[in-house]
């Protein structure tokens, strides 16, 4: 039986790419300009973490400003 040819092109890594890790699941794989998940490694995480985001699970920190003071002019 002869190998496809096309799993072979899938498999392999391109030694220029980084590794990363992906921000949901902490899975290590190769940093592709074609994934459109990235930087997660699949959409399903990419979801998980947007539903954590629409059910406010995650917040940015809001920090409160020194606001100038006002001038009284009577």
């Amino acid at each position: 039986m002869m190998p496809n040819p096309m799993n072979q092109t899938s498999m392999k890594q391109d030694k220029s790419a980084p590794i990363v890790t992906c921000p949901h699941c902490g899975k290590e794989h190769q940093w592709d300009t074609n994934n459109r998940s990235r930087p997660f490694c699949s959409e399903r995480c990419k979801l998980i973490d947007l539903g954590k985001w629409a059910n406010e699970e995650y917040r940015v920190e809001q920090r409160e400003q020194d606001l100038p003071e006002a001038d009284h002019q009577a």
